[in-house]
């Protein structure tokens, strides 16, 4: 079963690579881009009676630091 996660950091968490894009966009003329947060998607193959449990502990405890990030897991055909 393939699976992916998609990590961001939580609203209000400082976001210094979105940041020096959102600076960069300004640069090169694109104008109107009001915010730009930076994640990261996680893409896993894992045995099909891979529980939703076992999922999350996985994001939990390695994927995504849960004190500054949300994390959502996304089961993929």
């Amino acid at each position: 079963m393939k699976i992916r996660v998609l990590v961001s950091l939580k609203p209000g968490v400082l976001d210094p690579q979105g940041r020096a894009v959102h600076h960069a966009l300004e640069g090169l003329g694109f104008n109107g881009v009001d915010d730009v947060r930076i994640g990261r998607t996680v893409e896993l193959d894992v045995a099909d009676d891979t529980s939703d449990a076992a999922l999350t502990e996985m994001c939990e405890k390695l994927l995504a630091n849960t004190v500054i990030e949300n994390y959502k897991i996304e089961k993929l055909g």
